[in-house]
């Protein structure tokens, strides 16, 4: 089940929202009681077979957590770990390492038969991150198993995020208001996110689709450039929706999630780009990993060796694929050539200049990210690199048809929204703007097929 879903929109969600707040507030437990339930049965519903290994999840970095004020809490957390990743590792990555294993040394190892369980990538960071902030001590254990099962199964971002550090939630997961007006905000940030999804991501996931899945020799340089940047403004209006609506269920039901974009297209460089894009996921390689490997408090030999440790693993983090790892270290090494070299350049150039710096990297990057190996990430990047002013008709019949939601996906990255949502009348057009999004994202759901969240796999 996915949120821009009408079985979502039009029987799930009016179903935990009534069942939520029939519960009187005095009796919080019973509303997480509620929210418990619906979580696990969102999950049972996509993952029937699978939910066991959420439910062993749960169990084990709870029994882990009541370990981290032990004497031995160390040798714990190291286990913990190693648990952890044991099972993102072998549900995610073990035919990847047996395929390569086989391709490497011509040997014949059969696949296993698994089945990648949705999301477990954002509830193992999530659990991991409960374990750790126990261990450091800035949360306590949590004794009550039903409390930490909410926080790592909670249906607004179970499934692709945001990932939701326990200290930010500890709290509110015992006390929290549910305040009308807070209410009011989830929706409206909810139909947003609903809108760049159903609207404006599945067009351009068409543009792009249509153009990474011909054969790269058939590319011509301005159609290449074009899908690539198609599928720029789908991976963000794709993953930012998503992330809005986890937002605005989470105020819906009292919760208060951080922010996981800020804008990242209107960077004036890559280290700019990943301060504003996936913030939840950066801040938590920075702090569970990044900064207990040394930071950037040591030599600059070690730190570059860290900050290639840090973006290599983020980039496996998001498939089993090398497409996924050379896209990690690719930004890594930019980072790498930004902190030691460019900083003091950029800064002295016109912005315009440094936007186009860094948009023409970002999307480099998005072509690792998009194209299926390696050999056609290279192919498609070389197409990309010969210029060329012959105009594919296809490029014209996607301008014609889909101009509009190009023209809006270019504007709407930029936050011209804020300015005007900050003028005083515009809190009377928003209601009916809020309906009418709401109306044309249904409307599209009946009449298009749907394309589902590209961050589900992760």
């Amino acid at each position: 089940m996915v949120f821009s879903s009408l079985i979502f929109l039009f029987f799930f969600l009016p179903a935990v929202l009534f069942f939520y707040y029939i519960v009187p507030q005095k009796w919080l437990a019973a509303r997480n009681g509620v929210l418990l339930i619906f979580s696990l049965f969102f999950y049972f519903y996509g993952e029937p077979r699978l939910i066991l290994l959420l439910f062993a999840s749960i169990l084990i970095n709870y029994f882990f957590g009541l370990l981290m004020r032990s004497p031995y809490k160390k040798i714990w957390l190291t286990l913990c770990i190693i648990l952890n990743v044991l099972m993102l590792g072998v549900y995610k990555y073990l035919n990847f390492f047996i395929t390569t294993a086989n391709n490497l040394f011509g040997v014949s190892v059969p696949l296993l038969n698994i089945v990648m369980p949705i999301g477990i990538s954002f509830y193992t960071f999530q659990a991991l991150s409960y374990v750790i902030d126990v261990y450091r001590r800035d949360a306590w254990p949590q004794k009550n198993p039903f409390s930490l099962a909410l926080y790592i199964s909670m249906f607004p971002q179970l499934i692709a995020g945001p990932i939701v550090r326990y200290r930010d939630v500890d709290e509110q997961l015992s006390q929290r208001e549910h305040k009308a007006s807070v209410f009011a905000e989830g929706i409206d940030r909810f139909v947003y996110g609903l809108a760049k999804k159903v609207l404006l991501s599945n067009v351009f996931a068409q543009i792009a689709d249509g153009i990474f899945q011909r054969p790269a020799d058939d590319l011509t340089f301005l159609l290449a450039w074009f899908g690539a940047a198609a599928y720029t403004l789908q991976i963000y209006y794709d993953f930012s929706g998503y992330s809005d609506m986890a937002i605005g269920l989470g105020k819906m039901f009292g919760f208060r999630f951080l922010e996981n974009f800020n804008y990242p297209y209107i960077s004036r460089s890559v280290t700019e780009f990943w301060r504003r894009w996936h913030m939840s996921l950066s801040t938590w390689f920075r702090d569970y990993v990044y900064i207990p490997l040394g930071g950037n408090r040591c030599s600059a030999k070690r730190h570059i060796f860290n900050l290639l440790v840090v973006w290599g693993l983020t980039g496996f983090w998001h498939g089993a694929n090398f497409t996924f790892l050379a896209w990690g270290l690719y930004f890594g090494v930019l980072l790498i050539i930004e902190k030691y070299t460019l900083t003091k350049i950029l800064d002295k150039l016109p912005r315009v200049i440094t936007h186009i710096y860094a948009l023409f990297f970002i999307i480099i990057g998005w072509v690792l990210f998009r194209s299926d190996s390696l050999s056609y990430a290279l192919e498609y990047l070389q197409v990309m690199f010969r210029p060329s002013l012959t105009v594919d008709p296809m490029i014209v019949e996607y301008c014609l048809r889909f101009w509009p939601y190009l023209l809006g996906g270019v504007i709407l990255s930029a936050p011209l929204y804020q300015v005007v949502a900050r003028k005083k009348n515009f809190s009377i057009l928003s209601y009916p703007l809020i309906a009418v999004l709401f109306v044309l994202c249904v409307m599209s759901l009946l009449t298009n097929s749907y394309n589902p969240f590209i961050y589900f796999r992760f």
